[in-house]
């Protein structure tokens, strides 16, 4: 990845929508020449795909909670995620350092939603215990951006 490469996903991260010819312009290339690159980038797996941005709150997503799953045993991260999987309130999982297992990063559409679904987590035959924390605002969140 070269400094051209870097400005052309810093304008995709700005503007998916952008144009072949609108980021040429930025970059100073042709519209081919940044399509080529960004087919490149797509094949190397450094970009992963183009998607719309949603408003959680917008959708009835406005609840947000981290919960730190700390499994029974020896569990697998493969075996986690399966467990996880079925729960379309689950946006995130990691596996972490630390005492937990993973964190679980949960949207729902209330308060008493959010209540459910982890009582359903926690019911999960792997799952040994959890840490909930609710989120009360989000101060700073941001795409990944390539080092300049």
């Amino acid at each position: 990845m070269d400094a051209t490469d870097q400005r052309i996903i810093s304008a995709l991260v700005g503007d998916a929508r952008a144009s072949y010819a609108e980021i040429g312009k930025e970059v100073a290339l042709s519209a081919p020449a940044v399509k080529r690159r960004v087919d490149r980038l797509l094949e190397l797996g450094v970009l992963r795909g183009f998607t719309a941005v949603v408003n959680p709150e917008a959708i009835g997503r406005g609840t947000e909670a981290f919960i730190e799953v700390h499994c029974r045993g020896n569990i697998t991260p493969a075996r986690i995620r399966g467990a996880l999987e079925p729960f379309p309130e689950v946006v995130a999982a990691y596996t972490v350092t630390g005492s937990a297992d993973a964190i679980v990063h949960l949207r729902a559409a209330s308060m008493h939603h959010l209540e459910n679904v982890l009582e359903q987590v926690r019911a999960l035959e792997i799952v040994d215990t959890t840490v909930s924390t609710v989120v009360l605002s989000t101060l700073l969140e941001r795409p990944p951006m390539p080092e300049r």
